[in-house]
C-alpha cells in the first residue's frame, strides 16, 4: 500500500484531542481520492473470474475512497447467471455473511426492478421514483448493520437511473472541518431512530436507535447509517444534533467536488463499505427494463491483500 493509505487507514477518527493528525490524515485523504477519481474502473474479465491483482486494486481504493469501480469484459446473459456469478466475486473478496434480505434469492442477490408484486409494492427501490440520500440497512437493528454492499448493472434504464456517492469519511471531513461538535453529536448511540414498520408478510420490523458515525468492530474504520427522509425518523431532541442534521442535508443537496456522480452501465458495478448514495428517477422504457443486481453484507471489505497487508 502507499504511504497515504496507510494514513487514511489508521487515523483514529474518534479522537478529537489532536487536531494535526486530522489534517495530516485530511491532506491525505484528499489527496489520495482525487488521483483515484481519475482513474478508470478495474478491469475484469469476469465476474466469475477477478483475478488476485484486480482483487488487490479493488481493496486498496475501498481502503482509501470506501468504494471502487469496475467493468466487466463478458457479462453474463441472464440475471439469474449473473446473480450466481456476483455472489461467487464478492466471496473471493472476503464477504462471505450476506444480509437475510426478504427479497434475496438463494445466493443472497436482490434484483432491484420496477415491480409491483406484494412484498415490494410501495418500496421505492422496485419502483421508478427517485431515492434520496442514504445508506442501506439505515433501518437494521444495531446488532446486525449494513457494511459493505455490492450493486451490479446488468441492464441500465432507458433513460435516467444516475447514482451519486459519497464516503461516509468524506463526510466526517467537511462536517468536522464546519464544527467537530456536529460529528461529535452524530456519534450519540440515540442520535437516530427509526421507529417500527409492519412488513407486508405482517413481520415487525423492531425499532431502530443508534449513531451516525459509529466504528466497525475489527477494524475500528468509521461506517455510517443514515437517511435524508424526513417521514418515519426521530432525531435525539438536542440543538446540536438540530443543527449537524439540517448542515447535512444542506452539503447533500450543495453538492461537494468529491461527491462522485455516475450511470452505471451493463458489466460496470460499484463494490463499497457501505457509502451514501442516492439514485435519480427513471424511464425502462420499451426494451431496456433496469435490472440492477444488489448483495449486501455485515462486515466490512476486509483491507487485507490476500493474506498480506
Amino acid at each position: 500500500m502507499q504511504p497515504e493509505t496507510e494514513i487514511i487507514r489508521h487515523f483514529h477518527w474518534q479522537d478529537f484531542a489532536t487536531n494535526d493528525a486530522f489534517e495530516s490524515w485530511r491532506e491525505a485523504k484528499i489527496r489520495a481520492c482525487d488521483r483515484l477519481s481519475k482513474l478508470p474502473p478495474i478491469r475484469l474479465d469476469s465476474l466469475a473470474a477477478c483475478e488476485k491483482s484486480a482483487r488487490r486494486d479493488l481493496k486498496e481504493r475501498c481502503a482509501i475512497a470506501n468504494h471502487a469501480l469496475y467493468q466487466v469484459s463478458h457479462s453474463e446473459p441472464t440475471v439469474e447467471a449473473d446473480c450466481t456469478a456476483l455472489a461467487g466475486f464478492a466471496r473471493s473478496l472476503g464477504l462471505s455473511v450476506p444480509e437475510d434480505h426478504r427479497s434475496a434469492g438463494e445466493r443472497g442477490v436482490v434484483a432491484l426492478r420496477t415491480s409491483s408484486t406484494a412484498t415490494k409494492k410501495g418500496y421505492i427501490p422496485y419502483t421508478a421514483r427517485p431515492l434520496n440520500w442514504h445508506t442501506d440497512g439505515y433501518y437494521n437493528p444495531a446488532s446486525s448493520p449494513v457494511m459493505a454492499f455490492v450493486l451490479h448493472c446488468h441492464q441500465q434504464a432507458g433513460i435516467g437511473g444516475e447514482n451519486q456517492l459519497a464516503d461516509p469519511e468524506l463526510v466526517y471531513l467537511r462536517m468536522r472541518e464546519a464544527n467537530p461538535n456536529f460529528v461529535a453529536a452524530l456519534m450519540h448511540r440515540g442520535a437516530m431512530t427509526i421507529p417500527e414498520n409492519r412488513e407486508p408478510d405482517g413481520t415487525l420490523r423492531p425499532t431502530s436507535v443508534g449513531p451516525v458515525f459509529f466504528a466497525d468492530e475489527v477494524s475500528g474504520r468509521l461506517q455510517m447509517r443514515y437517511t435524508a427522509r424526513t417521514r418515519s425518523i426521530e432525531w435525539r431532541s438536542d440543538p446540536t444534533t438540530d443543527r449537524a442534521t439540517e448542515w447535512l442535508r444542506d452539503w447533500l443537496t450543495s453538492g461537494d467536488p468529491m461527491i462522485r456522480s455516475l450511470r452505471l452501465a451493463p458489466g460496470q458495478g460499484i463494490l463499497c463499505n457501505n457509502v451514501l448514495h442516492n439514485r435519480t428517477g427513471f424511464d425502462d422504457g420499451a426494451d431496456h427494463a433496469r435490472v440492477m443486481l444488489r448483495i449486501r453484507f455485515h462486515q466490512r471489505l476486509s483491507e487485507e491483500h490476500d493474506g498480506t497487508a
